[in-house]
Formats: structure tokens, C-alpha cells, sequence
């Protein structure tokens, strides 16, 4: 394989992996907000994940020049191709912005990575500052997906970009960081969740269809993102043992999905209004994408499962890419005993911590806030690139 090649190939799986964690979180603003527009932004790059896909398999093909290689480029074409899924997946999920409106079903902190739409006024403390100058991610935890301003769109901000009075910021981020991301942008304190609302129709009120329908699909959201950080993880660190998590998970979405179906057909029964009917299929198609998600998470973890030896170029991808997937060991004496709530990790650094390997050999995956920081712990998490300094300072510092 020559030296061009190669870069093509890591260029092309570093878009592939970004734009696909992009267009979930646009996706599933889209649908947050009944935003149309943001809807066809997704479809946009979904084109251009094909395009990446097909641009892969063609250099993969030229620089394949033995039977190592073709075995080495064999799981990077499956990553590729899961990626391909999950940004397929989030396609679906936009589309659901485009027929129906089912925002009055849907919480945003249900769910723990959470997208906000925030608009800058007068006292924020972001206007006529460029985001590089701000540092939201290692600020506040939230990283900004896209600003309206005026008529115009801007997805994808560059660093240098500029906030202006009246932008509306699309961010996402830790559900703890929204009220101090909503302070700096507004410079007013934020009010909390508003008591849920009331969907339209008779017997579709949202406490009987809410507890059973949205948060099982909160519940499925969460469950999948965490799924695709684990099999990055666990493909990045060689590691069977979190695969094998992965896989766990696969089932348990399996079983959410059933459940899910159930309910619905449940809360169908009576109901007259297409309308309703038209809410609940969007809802049903929400959950159905997230379990896209979540076996397209699988067929990456799958990659370590099989001793497949990685070709360099898939490392270097993941280290080039917006999002860094980091293995720290915890040897900050300054945080031993310390909960995750307490340290604040994720509103500092923007990091989320996938899974903690105790010194008895035990994980935790997807540990609570309540979950303390123990000596020996090793963590695995993943974050903007801007957080990993401040990551290892926290977590790795000696006293």
C-alpha cells in the first residue's frame, strides 16, 4: 500500500466516523424541535457517507498488495460499513421531522447526551466571540452542532466562527451542562425541565404513553450511543471483554424494541385520529432506528471479537477524528474516593466515561454519577479532542 493510499484511506475513515456522530445528533434535533430544516442538513450528509463508502472500498482495493492486507482492510470495510448504518439509521430518524411532530412526547433529559437549542441575547457572554476564543466543550461540556442566523445555516462551525446576538446555537452535550451552557448564552439562569405536556387526542395523554413509550425510547437512545463508543473502544484497545459488553447490549436493545412495539399497539387501541396514530408510528420508528444503531455498534465490536489484526491506518483515524477515544489509569490521589458527580468530568472536559475496569478486574460500564473514583481504576471515555488534556490533568495528575 503506498503512502498516498494509505492517507486516502485514513482521511476518508476519519469523515466516515464524524460526520456519522454528527448526524445523530442532528437527527435527533431535528426531531427534538420539529425542525424540517435541520432534517435535510442529515439527508445531505447522508449522501455523503455513501460517497465515502464507495471511495473507500476503491482505495482499499488498490493498496490491498497480500493476504495480510486484504485481512487487515477486511474489518476496516466492516467499520466502515457500520458506520454507513448508523448514519443510515439517523437518516430515518430525521425523516421523522419531516411527517410528523412528536417533540411533545419526547424529554430531552431523559436523555444523557442532550441536544438544546439556545438563541444568544443581549447579556451572553458568547456574543462576538469565535468558538476557539470560548472553549465551550472543555467549558461547559457542550459542543455547538450548527447556528442559524437570520435565514442562513451553518453547520459543522469552524473554530473561527464568530457568535452573534441573536444566532440560534444547536448544541449537544452532558444534560449537566446545560444549565450553565443556557446561563452563558442568555446570561438569565435556566428554568429546568417544564412539567410534560399533554399530547394531542383523547387517552394518548402523555402519562399514560410517556413512562412506557418515551422513556423506554430515551432509554434506547442512551443504550445505543453508549453501545458505539464501547465498540470503538473496544476495536481501539484490543478488547475482548468489552465486545463481548457490547453484544450484552445488543440483546437488551433487542428486548427494549419488543417491549416497545407491545406498547404501542397498547396505546393504539381506540384511537380514531390519524394524527395519533401518525405520532405513535413516528415514536415506533425512533425505537427501530436506535436498534439499527445498536447492531451496527455490534458489527464494530464484532472486529475485536475475531483477533483481527488492525492495519495502523485505523488508530490513526480514530486519533485525527473529532471525537477521541482515551484509556487513562487513575493515579490522581486528589480524586480516589471523589464520585463522578463530584468531579464533574463531563461539564469540565466534555468527556464521557464509558466504562471503568476496577483493580479486581470487574467494569462498570455507563457508570452513574454516583459512581467514585477508586485507586487502580482504569477508565475508558471518550470526547472532544479539547478535553484530553484536561482529562489526563484530572485523572492521571500525581499529587
Amino acid at each position: 500500500m503506498t503512502e498516498t493510499e494509505a492517507f486516502n484511506v485514513k482521511d476518508v475513515l476519519v469523515d466516515m466516523k464524524d460526520i456519522s456522530g454528527s448526524m445523530l445528533d442532528l437527527a435527533y434535533s431535528a426531531v427534538l424541535y420539529s425542525n424540517p430544516e435541520i432534517a435535510k442538513e442529515v439527508f445531505k450528509l447522508e449522501e455523503q457517507m455513501h460517497s465515502l463508502l464507495y471511495k473507500l472500498r476503491i482505495a482499499i482495493m488498490l493498496g490491498t498488495r497480500n493476504p495480510e492486507d486484504a485481512i487487515e482492510f477486511t474489518a476496516i470495510l466492516q467499520m466502515a460499513s457500520a458506520a454507513e448504518k448508523i448514519s443510515n439509521a439517523a437518516g430515518d430518524i430525521a425523516k421523522i421531522a419531516e411527517s410528523v411532530d412528536i417533540s411533545h412526547y419526547l424529554d430531552r433529559e431523559d436523555f444523557e447526551e442532550a441536544v438544546i437549542n439556545v438563541r444568544i441575547k443581549p447579556p451572553s457572554e458568547l456574543r462576538d466571540k469565535t468558538l476557539k476564543e470560548l472553549k465551550l466543550e472543555t467549558e461547559t461540556g457542550m459542543s455547538v452542532l450548527a447556528i442559524k442566523r437570520g435565514v442562513k445555516w451553518i453547520y459543522s462551525p469552524d473554530e473561527n466562527e464568530r457568535l452573534k446576538e441573536g444566532d440560534l446555537i444547536i448544541s449537544s452535550g452532558p444534560t449537566e451542562g446545560i444549565p450553565i451552557f443556557c446561563k452563558i448564552a442568555t446570561g438569565e439562569e435556566y428554568k429546568g425541565k417544564k412539567e410534560k405536556e399533554v399530547a394531542r387526542g383523547e387517552g394518548i395523554k402523555r402519562k399514560r404513553i410517556t413512562e412506557e413509550i418515551a422513556d423506554l425510547i430515551a432509554d434506547m437512545k442512551n443504550i445505543s450511543e453508549l453501545m458505539v463508543g464501547l465498540s470503538y473502544s473496544a476495536v481501539m484497545f484490543d478488547s475482548k471483554e468489552i465486545a463481548e459488553e457490547v453484544g450484552d447490549l445488543e440483546e437488551s436493545m433487542d428486548r427494549m424494541k419488543d417491549e416497545l412495539e407491545i406498547s404501542v399497539i397498547e396505546a393504539a387501541r381506540g384511537i380514531t385520529d390519524k394524527s395519533n396514530f401518525d405520532e405513535l408510528r413516528g415514536l415506533l420508528h425512533v425505537a427501530i432506528s436506535s436498534e439499527m444503531i445498536s447492531d451496527a455498534a455490534y458489527e464494530i465490536a464484532d472486529v475485536a471479537l475475531r483477533d483481527i489484526q488492525l492495519h495502523p491506518v485505523f488508530s490513526a483515524s480514530i486519533k485525527e477524528s473529532d471525537e477521541v477515544i482515551l484509556k487513562l489509569d487513575a493515579r490522581n490521589e486528589d480524586i480516589f474516593g471523589k464520585t463522578l458527580k463530584e468531579l464533574n468530568i463531563e461539564t469540565r472536559t466534555g468527556m464521557f466515561i464509558l466504562a471503568i475496569r476496577r483493580k479486581s478486574g470487574k467494569w462498570a460500564y455507563n457508570p452513574g454519577g454516583d459512581t467514585a473514583i477508586k485507586k487502580g481504576d482504569l477508565l475508558i471515555m471518550r470526547g472532544p479532542k479539547e478535553g484530553e488534556e484536561k482529562i489526563k490533568e484530572i485523572v492521571s495528575a500525581q499529587s
